[in-house]
C-alpha cells in the first residue's frame, strides 16, 4: 500500500471512547428492555424476544469485562 492509498482518519476517530459510559449505557438498555414485559401486549412471543436481546447485551458487557481483564483485549479501545 503506497502512501496515496493509506486511509485518512480524524484525530477523534482514533480516540478510545467511554467504556464505564458505554456499559452503563448496554445495562440500561438492558433494563428498559425488560420493563417492556408490561405492556399491552397478549402471548409469550414477545416476552421471548425481550428477554434474548436483555440477555444478549448483558453477555456481551460481561464478555467484554472478562476479555480486558484477562488481557486478550486492549484497554485502549
Amino acid at each position: 500500500m503506497s502512501a496515496e492509498q493509506d486511509p485518512v482518519y480524524a484525530p477523534d476517530q482514533l480516540k478510545p471512547g467511554n467504556r464505564k459510559l458505554a456499559r452503563l449505557g448496554a445495562l440500561g438498555a438492558a433494563a428498559v428492555i425488560l420493563m417492556f414485559f408490561w405492556g399491552n401486549h397478549e402471548g409469550n412471543t414477545e416476552n421471548i424476544w425481550l428477554a434474548v436481546f436483555a440477555v444478549g447485551l448483558i453477555l456481551i458487557v460481561i464478555a467484554d469485562a472478562v476479555l480486558r481483564r484477562n488481557g486478550l483485549k486492549p484497554n485502549d479501545q
